[in-house]
């Protein structure tokens, strides 16, 4: 049987940073980068007009000077902000009450914090002390579909279950200027914060994806394409050059998978022009297909685990026909893969 995905509900960070914010910044923090001109040249190409940071540019845990702890403290009460605003709008227009909660799956790897988001937010909105838990922290933007997967797991294993799902993420707290290479210039311009939130039952509470099936895959010999790392000066983002084919290395395993048929519609992690250009074209869809992944990367950047169920809460608004086939696909550090069969529900 499937399980069906409420319309998701996405919080941002208070404050707007234009992509000529950025370049500003780095300008100022980077006069003398060999390199500069090149820089510049990345960000005004990454995709992104505007994204979303919890804090202002200029402080201590974004563009500042502070270390690893003050960040770490800073990224986790904002993605718990975030995480509750939005569970209480999933919770509201699916009609329940935190009481009504048996599982809740949470996503989330900035910021460091134990007891996790799961415990954290269970006690702010009151859900039963004998709901099942799932903490995933470290799927990085393959969390929401992650999140997804075991929801519908949750979901077959317990029937009737409903399951609250929350991805939240401040990846403003890797935007660091002890990084200066072309690829941490790239991820400071692409990175938003934000939440969102949805509710998986075997039951639907309104029009949305139904989960059919579920794919997960780690590309070999793919640990170094993109890390994480911490430093005394805070949280950094790194990656190599074999990360620009990431994507297309994987999408083989991903279409095997998928079969012969061509999926209806896809809603596809908004990593990079690249990522959804190339994920797209091999499901055999055009860019109008892929609008809603490009159109929330141009909006609100990459929201990392978040970024799915922002697509997919863009999709309700302009939807596939009842009974559509097809596809959410995202990608994240390992080289992880992890993706739905779905159709369109109303």
């Amino acid at each position: 049987m499937p399980a069906y995905v409420s319309r998701p509900q996405t919080v941002f960070g208070d404050q707007k940073i234009t992509t000529a914010d950025i370049a500003d910044d780095i300008r100022t923090h980077h006069p003398d980068h060999p390199r500069l001109s090149a820089a510049l040249r990345v960000v005004g190409n990454c995709g992104v007009s505007t994204r979303y940071f919890t804090r202002p540019i200029d402080s201590p845990g974004i563009a500042g000077t502070a270390d690893v702890g003050v960040r770490a403290e800073a990224a986790f009460q904002d993605s718990l902000v975030m995480a509750e605003r939005a569970a209480h709008a999933a919770l509201d227009a699916a009609g329940l009450a935190a009481q009504d909660i048996d599982a809740i799956v949470t996503a989330h790897v900035t910021g460091w914090a134990v007891p996790n988001l799961d415990v954290q937010l269970g006690a702010r909105l009151g859900l039963r002390p004998t709901v099942r838990r799932i903490a995933l922290t470290t799927m990085a933007c393959a969390g929401g579909v992650q999140a997804l997967i075991r929801a519908a797991d949750l979901v077959a294993a317990r029937p009737g279950s409903k399951v609250l799902v929350v991805a939240a993420e401040a990846i403003s707290t890797v935007y660091n200027h002890a990084d200066t290479s072309i690829e941490s210039m790239i991820y400071k311009a692409l990175f938003g914060d934000s939440a969102a939130a949805t509710v998986v039952t075997g039951e639907p509470f309104g029009d949305g994806i139904a989960i059919d099936d579920s794919f997960e895959y780690v590309l070999p010999e793919s640990l170094d394409r993109y890390q994480g790392r911490i430093a005394t000066d805070g949280f950094h983002f790194d990656s190599t050059k074999k990360a620009l084919t990431a994507a297309d290395d994987v999408l083989p395993a991903v279409l095997d998978w998928q079969g012969p048929h061509k999926p209806d519609f896809a809603v596809i992690h908004p990593g990079g022009p690249r990522i959804i250009a190339d994920t797209a074209t091999a499901l055999g869809l055009t860019p109008h297909d892929a609008r809603h992944s490009t159109d929330t990367l141009a909006d609100e950047g990459n929201l990392g685990g978040v970024s799915i169920l922002r697509v997919l809460e863009r999709t309700h608004t302009d939807p596939p026909a009842a009974g559509a086939r097809g596809v959410t696909v995202a990608f994240g550090p390992g080289f992880a893969t992890a993706a739905l069969r779905c159709h369109w529900h109303a």
